[in-house]
């Protein structure tokens, strides 16, 4: 079984280790294009032909299936990237968890860049899943590219910025860009509230790593032997990954698989 994952940097490192822990035998592909980061700023159709690019050099290695881990990617591409590959490849987008957020009630954050912040997408997202849950949108500007290059001062100031436009008496933050789950303990701390009940994170990396399996018809399996492989691409070719990805556990836990040859 091969898994490859796609995103313009280091935001795939959630979901490809999400994808570890079902099936530690799984062969990993991750392909990302760090040097045009962040894709945010970009306008809908350079990020189309950006996440076309990172695609195709990931679907060269024919796995079984592709996870879009970028939600800018998943909003402006996914089309794009399913008429090109799809149905010899399928693909797997990432939607913010803004459903299951809603439905532990509120009142609710999202935590998103500021593109996304407001967007017709994720104002879409709102209407149909939250109903009368109180969300409140916050942008976080640099918070994406502060943990892209490891940035432990700039992440610190985007957290702490992010956290006081969060209302204090929110239940659960959903996490609108997956770079941020490689943050989540941080964020959690920022924004809870003394006296209050656990404040509760919503990711996709698991639920995009489910899916990928389900779409596959494999289930599950994390005893299974932990033999997968860890193959890199960045702008296409052939490398490891990023330095400031080691920094993060869920970049570690990929470091140690044996790279694929």
């Amino acid at each position: 079984m091969k898994i490859a994952l796609m995103d313009s940097g280091i935001g795939l490192l959630a979901a490809a280790a999400a994808v570890r822990r079902l099936r530690p035998d799984a062969e990993l592909v991750v392909s990302s294009d760090p040097g045009s980061m962040p894709w945010g700023p970009r306008t809908p159709e350079d990020v189309t032909a950006r996440a076309l690019a990172v695609a195709r050099a990931a679907a060269a290695l024919r796995p079984d299936a592709l996870i879009v881990a970028c939600n800018t990617a998943s909003v402006h591409a996914l089309p794009a990237l399913r008429a090109a590959l799809e149905p010899a490849l399928p693909v797997i987008g990432t939607v913010p968890a803004i459903k299951p957020a809603a439905a532990g009630g509120g009142p609710v954050a999202i935590w998103a860049t500021p593109a996304t912040t407001g967007s017709p997408y994720q104002r879409g997202l709102i209407t149909e899943f939250a109903g009368a849950v109180d969300v409140t949108e916050v942008p976080c500007p640099g918070l994406a590219d502060a943990i892209e290059h490891g940035d432990e001062a700039g992440i610190e100031r985007a957290v702490a910025a992010a956290a006081a436009l969060t209302p204090p008496g929110v239940r659960a933050v959903v996490l609108g860009c997956t770079h941020y789950e490689l943050v989540a303990d941080r964020i959690r701390a920022a924004v809870q509230q003394p006296g209050r009940p656990p404040l509760v994170l919503h990711g996709s990396a698991g639920a995009v790593a489910a899916q990928a399996l389900r779409r596959i018809g494999a289930e599950a399996a994390p005893t299974a032997e932990p033999s997968g492989t860890l193959t890199v691409l960045l702008a296409g070719r052939p490398g490891t990954l990023p330095e400031p990805a080691l920094a993060y556990a869920e970049g570690r836990t990929l470091q140690a698989a044996a790279p694929a040859r």
